[in-house]
Order: C-alpha cells, then structure tokens, then sequence
C-alpha cells in the first residue's frame, strides 16, 4: 500500500513559500505550512499552518509531529532576502542556524525527502567569461555580500548532512520575480513603485530573473526527481533592467525612464540609502545591489533541465501578471483584462 504523502512549507507566507502552496493546493495533498507567530496567510484546502521559528528548534516540534506512516517532504524555503554588504546577527541566525535546526530535525523525525532553496548567489562568480554551473562545495570567503555569504554556509551545512546519509537536494534560484508577493520582494517593489511614478531613474545593469512560479515548480520537481545530495540551478537569463521596465511600461503605460551609468549611481547609493531611512523605507539600489547588477550571472539550467525537465518561462509573461496582480491589489474591486496562470 501506498504511503501518504504530506508536504512542509517552511516561510509559507514569503513569495516562494505561498506560491508553493497555490501549486500544491491543486494536488489534494495534505500540507504544513511554517509561519512566524502572528503572521498572517490565507486560508487553502489541505493546509494547515503552524507558526513557529526556525531560530528556535522547540517552537518547531509540532510542525515534525504526528507524521507516521507518512512520507514526509520538507522544503524549506524560510530565509531573509537581503541585499546589503555584511552579515548581521539576525541574517546568519535565520539562515544558517535556522537551517541547521530545519536539517536536525529532518534527521530526527525521519523525513523522507528535504529541499533546501540555496540561491546562485552562494554560487562563487569565476570570471565574467564563465558559465557558472553547480558546485558541489560552498564557502563564505568565495562570494561577495552578507546574504550569499549566509547562503553559502547554509547550503554546506545541508551537503555536509546529505554526504552522512539524509536524502537532501539543494535547488539555487536566480532573482525571483512574479506575481502573489505579500512579503518585500526587492524586484516586485521595483515593479510597484515603477507603476506607481515613484521610481525616478534606471540603473544600467542586469541580472538573471526567473518566475517564481517556475521556481516553485522546479522545487516539486527537485522533491520528485532531484538525486540525493545534488544541486540544481533554477535560473532563467539576463535581462536588463532598462528591458525589464519597458515589458511592464508596455503593460501598464508610464514614462521611460532615465538609464544612470553605473559609476553614477555607486555615487548616489549612500544619499538614496539615507533618504529611504528618513522616510522608513526600504531602498532598493545599495552597494551590493549595485555590485550584483554588473556580476557573472551566466547561469545555466541545463542540469535541472535535463534531470528534473524544468523550463522557465519568458519574463515577458512573468511582468505581464505582475502588473496585473499589482494592480488588483492597488483596486480589488476592479479586474483588468488577461489572466495570471
């Protein structure tokens, strides 16, 4: 007989987090979904949350519980997103303690099967020339920034894990866009601000941008598919930002935008930086933001294209049904043509 299966979601109200539930919901399959005490998250059939913190092991107990005669799928996508240059107490206390208590636990309670969502940027760059594709070790002093620092570790801790015997996987997104963003997504909060007229200029750089949907879907697919103790790039391509922002002018009309060369707007980063904490808010060009726009992002997918047959979509969808969810937030009781798939 068939063992049921259940799913864990840990950050079930982030941006990965609930858009795995969206999918999930459409399997029938049971699902625990980790969300911080107080945090709010809407309600789906088969779901049910449990709040907790991954910095505290105790608080995590019952989200483990009661699984027997069940094969148990955790994937845990609970992290800070952040894009400044250091690495403080609380970056390296939720994504490297926390996942360490996340894979403690797996061991402990028998998980079948654990996916950790890394990120390319734990990836070491190489030369601008390189095409990066997976590692399989991962250090702190090999990449630039607090954030892929954490990752990085974080994402040693789970190999080392896997190499003692827990049937882990790790899968690296790239800079995740898309619709269904409820937690501070940095590049959803450049769409909502462009739409909005409140952002002044462009930055002349890029990055790798991938759908979350399809990095949602490329976590199931790591669960069902990915080998144990392997990685899995799950990027899309570059796209400058300049291009980014005409897809979703094309959407939702606007002005086009001044481009800033790079060596200017390194020069302005500190006074935008000060100006957004005057007015409590969150910047969205920093030094290390900056950096990254100009990195290596040659990333490539074929691994997890051949192993797990994951295919990204073209951005162009991704902004279309950013803009329109967006603006369904902004007017719920309007609804603009075309649809979010």
């Amino acid at each position: 007989m068939k063992m049921k299966r259940i799913w864990i979601i840990t950050g079930a109200a982030g941006h990965l987090g609930s858009t795995l539930l969206r999918l999930l919901e459409k399997t029938g399959e049971p699902v625990r979904g980790l969300v911080l005490p107080g945090e709010a998250a809407p309600a789906r059939r088969n779901l049910r949350y449990f709040q907790g913190d991954v910095r505290d092991p105790e608080s995590l107990r019952p989200l483990f519980q009661g699984l027997e005669g069940c094969q148990a799928v955790v994937i845990h996508t609970a992290g800070i997103v952040d894009i400044s240059e250091t690495v403080s107490p609380q970056l390296y206390d939720v994504n490297v303690n926390g996942t360490r208590n996340i894979v403690a636990l797996c061991r402990e309670y028998g998980i079948q099967r654990l996916v950790y969502v890394s990120s390319v940027h734990a990836i070491p760059e190489k030369d601008k020339t390189s095409v990066l594709t997976e590692v399989n070790h991962f250090s702190p002093g090999e990449v630039t920034g607090g954030y892929a620092k954490t990752k990085a570790e974080a994402t040693q801790l789970v190999l080392d894990a896997a190499s003692e015997g827990l049937d882990a996987v790790v899968v690296h997104p790239s800079g995740i866009l898309g619709p269904y963003d409820r937690s501070g997504n940095h590049l959803v909060q450049m769409v909502s601000e462009y739409i909005r007229g409140r952002l002044p200029a462009c930055v002349n750089g890029g990055y790798d941008f991938v759908d979350v949907r399809d990095v949602a879907k490329g976590c199931l697919l790591a669960a069902e598919k990915g080998r144990p103790g392997q990685c899995y790039i799950l990027s899309n391509r570059h796209y400058e930002l300049r291009d980014v922002l005409s897809m979703v002018r094309s959407v939702s009309g606007g002005r086009k935008l001044p481009v800033l060369p790079m060596w200017m707007a390194k020069g302005a980063a500190p006074l935008l930086q000060w100006a957004a904490k005057k007015k409590k808010a969150r910047p969205l060009f920093t030094s290390y933001s900056l950096y990254t726009l100009k990195s290596n992002d040659r990333f490539s997918h074929d691994k997890a294209t051949a192993e797990l047959d994951y295919r990204p979509r073209d951005l162009t969808q991704t902004l279309h049904d950013t803009v329109l969810w967006l603006q369904r937030q902004a007017k719920p009781g309007r609804k603009p043509r075309g649809s979010i798939i």
